[in-house]
């Protein structure tokens, strides 16, 4: 069984620690076997690669590099950085919702 994990993909979120303290983006994936997540121009690394028939010319890369979850929360449009919360909305689903605003996140 996999577990839960406060950030999907899709969601903003904010570094609140680390060399990119700060950053926001948006996840691009979470990587559930290692608590790892792929933010949009956050933690920028350079990759070498040889030439191939994507790239004929070979060179360096510019990328991002995977941060773990617990350096990463979400970011209410509203409120800011915030922590989330489940409950049970009246349809009887179990949606995210904001602890800061209490609203529910989509």
């Amino acid at each position: 069984m996999q577990k839960k994990l406060h950030i999907k993909k899709g969601d903003t979120v904010v570094v609140i620690t680390g060399n990119n303290k700060g950053q926001k983006g948006r996840v691009l994936e979470v990587i559930r076997k290692t608590d790892r997540a792929i933010v949009e121009g956050v933690n920028m690394i350079k990759k070498h690669t040889k030439p191939n028939a994507e790239n004929p010319q070979g060179g360096i890369v510019e990328r991002e590099a995977p941060v773990h979850i617990s350096n990463l929360m979400l970011e209410d449009p509203k409120m800011g950085a915030t922590r989330i919360g489940r409950k049970l909305n009246d349809k009887g689903k179990l949606v995210r919702f904001s602890k800061k605003s209490g609203e529910e996140i989509k």
